[in-house]
């Protein structure tokens, strides 16, 4: 009989085990199965005013961060971005004209006096979701569709440039101000793949009247039938003369044109930048700043989902001359040190 009851026990603490591994394994992989094909993008949650937040980690008092070693970086950063403005080397390369193409890039949430400057290929869609819900137009990210988010006439989400002059200087003078940035190049891949490979949204006119008006300029072997390469969009973006196809293409250049061209950061003293590679930190950093932490919730970020990808830039830079390359730089090398980002000297040497 003793040995049934350790036999028995034996079972229990087996079945025991195993629910406790099934559940771990469960509560483990959730997250990376929840971002799909999309891991560029970034889902956020509304959640009520009050109460605990939805994977909100709770610590004892005596153990809870400071958040000075997630500060120090991001304040370091500003420091970096005014101190490169203040470079005349740099000037043609960091500072624009807060013209209405910029203006217009510059989402407004009045009731919670929030400017966001859209730097598309760098997850904001997200973003404009936040807003969308902050001011009102939708009750909650989950119920905005796909088809509205940058559809302006429909989003409630107002430019800066539709205000009158006095109000825009208003906003930007008092507002909290952010936006978002990722190593340049690898921006440019992701706005290569977005709109001339895999073409999520349906979009024609980039495949169909941007690619050919790209390949009939830039393309060097004439005979090559297959459609637009990134070799040919690197060779249209690092020419010193792109601006004649940039004013046919329209506005459709903002997913590749400069931060500096986007936002203005010599112009416009923002509050935040915050980086692509580190969003894990810097998106509870921001929406704390901007007051917002108690309205809208970051979900985990699996490990790895917004590094940069080394190999990744190789292997599409892989074959393009070095010439085209450094071109391309010398366009972008204000973005390069505005934001900390380290030249890649593995490509151009």
């Amino acid at each position: 009989m003793h040995h049934q009851w350790l036999l028995l026990a034996a079972c229990f603490w087996v079945i025991l085990m195993f629910m406790v591994a099934s559940k771990f394994i469960t509560l483990t992989f959730k997250d990376p199965d929840a971002y799909s094909a999309k891991q560029e993008f970034l889902f956020l949650t509304a959640v009520p005013d009050a109460g605990r937040l939805p994977g909100e980690t709770h610590f004892p008092e005596e153990l809870k961060p400071t958040g000075k070693m997630l500060v120090e970086p991001l304040v370091q950063r500003l420091e970096l971005m005014r101190n490169v403005c203040r470079e005349d080397a740099l000037r043609n390369l960091s500072h624009t004209a807060v013209s209405k193409f910029v203006l217009d890039r510059i989402f407004v949430c009045d009731k919670h006096k929030i400017l966001f400057c859209q730097t598309p290929k760098v997850g904001n869609t997200q973003w404009k979701k936040v807003l969308i819900v902050l001011n009102g137009a939708f009750p909650s990210i989950e119920e905005i569709p796909e088809n509205v988010v940058h559809d302006h006439e429909k989003n409630g989400l107002p430019r800066l440039s539709s205000f009158s002059e006095a109000e825009i200087q208003k906003r930007l003078k008092t507002y909290f101000k952010f936006f978002i940035v990722r190593d340049p190049f690898e921006r440019l891949i992701s706005a290569f793949k977005d709109k001339f490979v895999h073409n999520p949204r349906f979009e024609p006119w980039y495949r169909h009247e941007i690619a050919p008006g790209i390949i009939r300029k830039y393309r060097r072997n004439r005979t090559e039938t297959r459609g637009i390469q990134f070799e040919d969009f690197v060779r249209y973006l690092g020419d010193p003369n792109h601006r004649w196809l940039d004013l046919q293409f329209g506005d459709h250049i903002i997913h590749w044109v400069t931060y500096v061209e986007l936002c203005a950061p010599c112009e416009i003293t923002y509050s935040v930048v915050g980086h692509h590679e580190t969003l894990e930190d810097d998106a509870p950093y921001i929406l704390r700043e901007a007051g917002i932490d108690h309205l809208v919730a970051y979900p985990t970020i699996p490990l790895g989902i917004t590094a940069y990808n080394r190999t990744k830039v190789e292997q599409y830079f892989l074959g393009i001359s070095k010439r085209d390359i450094r071109r391309l730089y010398a366009r972008f090398e204000g973005d390069f040190k505005l934001f900390g980002y380290q030249k890649p000297e593995f490509l151009l040497n």
